[in-house]
């Protein structure tokens, strides 16, 4: 399928170093969509995504955690490419921050270090609110724009040992529906794109045998469809969304929605 829109549309990916947001950075430039990647501080791996991405892209260090690194970020892509269409909140720490061995012996919340503790949910929530936040006045002004914040798997929100990775994330889905509830009518629409299931990232500990809790790995790529139908004129107007990629189907994507599904309890 391609996404015609996606050509001149300016796309701004926290997080886009390596993994995930690696991979919808450069499926989105592909499409013709002009980005602009983060992350928290200027690496090699950064700029080797922007190189990778290739055409006008830009790598802009920026700390998510920082209201002023979050404006600078959301300046810097308008002030280059004259607009911004699309945020994915992509940035974010896993349990790694916690311990290296949290996904074989799991760390109980007690034990966690407050310093770890509070980077987690620094990054997981405080982040897209800050990134949002300095985008959302662009997108009103333009009267279009689109918000697309990276979640997890249902299971792993309460799964025990992946505290507070797992809720940070079930704070980022309830904000999401909020945030969508208070732009409805506005032309900015929010949705939530969750891989699926564990995937072969830096947010598990290096092992020959990686493999995430439900005994899965799930490739990075997985992720390039469903951003690119996120970011295009074929999501307008749906807002308030929960997509699987891991579910995708490239000719009916509504059917990766996941709304009526049983979740959880959380209590």
């Amino acid at each position: 399928m391609t996404h015609d829109s996606l050509v001149g549309r300016v796309v701004l990916v926290t997080g886009g170093s390596r993994g995930l947001g690696r991979e919808m950075a450069m499926a989105l430039a592909e499409a013709g969509a002009l980005v602009a990647v983060t992350g928290a501080t200027w690496t090699d791996a950064l700029e080797d995504t922007r190189s990778a991405v290739g055409g006008r892209a830009i790598a802009l260090a920026a700390d998510v955690t920082d209201p002023a690194a979050a404006a600078h970020a959301v300046e810097k892509t308008v002030a280059t490419f004259g607009r911004l269409d699309v945020l994915v909140n992509n940035a974010g720490l896993g349990m790694r921050k916690i311990s290296e061995t949290f996904n074989t012996v799991p760390t109980k919340f007690w034990e966690a270090s407050p310093e770890a503790w509070e980077a987690i949910v620094d990054a997981n929530i405080n982040g897209p609110f800050l990134m949002a936040r300095a985008a959302i006045p662009q997108m009103l002004a333009q009267g279009f724009g689109k918000i697309i914040n990276i979640s997890t798997s249902d299971q792993t929100m309460i799964r025990q040992g992946y505290s507070p990775y797992g809720p940070t994330k079930a704070f980022l889905e309830a904000a999401s529906r909020v945030w969508a509830a208070e732009l409805d009518g506005t032309g900015v629409d929010v949705n939530v794109l969750l891989p699926g299931g564990a995937t072969d990232t830096d947010l598990l500990p290096p092992s020959p045998n990686k493999q995430g809790a439900d005994g899965n790995l799930l490739s990075p790529r997985l992720m390039r469809r469903p951003i690119l139908w996120l970011a295009s004129d074929a999501s307008n107007g749906l807002t308030g969304g929960r997509y699987i990629a891991r579910l995708w189907n490239e000719e009916s994507p509504e059917t990766a929605r996941d709304d009526t599904g049983e979740k959880p309890r959380i209590m």
